[in-house]
């Protein structure tokens, strides 16, 4: 599970209230629906990705957590199976799964003062799949060195808040263009239509990357929350 959000807002708790933005669409699953997780994985300390109170209610002595580097100080780490911060470059094997951390443009800090902490996109390899997290990142060209013979079975790609954020977050014709360097086969568009972060219409940043693929839908693996998308070989 990557970068769970299930609260109604995100942003900064004063006492039973949280001032931040407010969900525009209710989650696939509640928390309590989610079956056993093997693995959380975790892009960046951003308060829209770092959600506290749902990763409370995940906790399980059943359960890993990947994360970036120092920002394991904000999770209750007895309450998880393990806890393993990486950096740009670095891997964590857990069980058939790899997890390499990978440079993406972005910034990590979740206040102001707390500029020492890292940000992540992720490669995911298990013997049959690879599957690209790509957190929050600004147009880079650092997805070219994820280029392999082998591929990417499936890009997850953040495709919004670029209105008027585009020095860190990428519009979708960008997110494709990294996508394809890093030789991805599916797409699938986050970071949109969940909370509004910026000035662009909320449908916006899907119908331009359905326009980006230019007719090859089937390569578009999500179009909408809740659905599903299977891998298969």
């Amino acid at each position: 599970m990557t970068d769970p959000v299930f609260s109604e807002r995100v942003g900064v708790s004063v006492g039973v209230a949280t001032i931040g933005p407010k969900r525009l669409v209710e989650p696939a699953l509640r928390s309590a629906e989610v079956p056993d997780v093997d693995v959380v994985l975790l892009s960046h300390a951003h308060m829209d990705h770092f959600d506290l109170p749902s990763l409370r209610a995940l906790e399980s002595k059943k359960t890993d957590v990947v994360t970036a580097t120092k920002t394991s100080d904000l999770l209750r780490v007895p309450k998880w199976k393990s806890v393993h911060e990486i950096g740009w470059g670095e891997e964590v094997r857990l069980g058939q799964l790899t997890f390499r951390a990978v440079e993406v443009q972005h910034w990590g800090a979740r206040v102001q003062t707390d500029t020492f902490r890292g940000y992540n996109g992720y490669v995911i390899e298990s013997p049959k799949y690879r599957v690209l997290f790509g957190g929050d990142t600004a147009l880079t060209t650092a997805f070219r060195g994820l280029h392999t013979p082998r591929g990417i079975d499936l890009a997850m790609m953040p495709i919004g808040a670029y209105d008027p954020w585009i020095r860190a977050h990428c519009n979708p014709e960008q997110a494709l263009a990294m996508a394809e360097a890093a030789n991805s086969e599916h797409i699938f568009g986050v970071h949109n239509q969940t909370f509004e972060l910026s000035r662009e219409p909320n449908e916006e940043p899907l119908q331009r990357l359905r326009a980006a693929l230019r007719g090859s839908d089937h390569r578009l693996a999500l179009s909408s929350i809740g659905q599903e998308f299977h891998l298969s070989r």
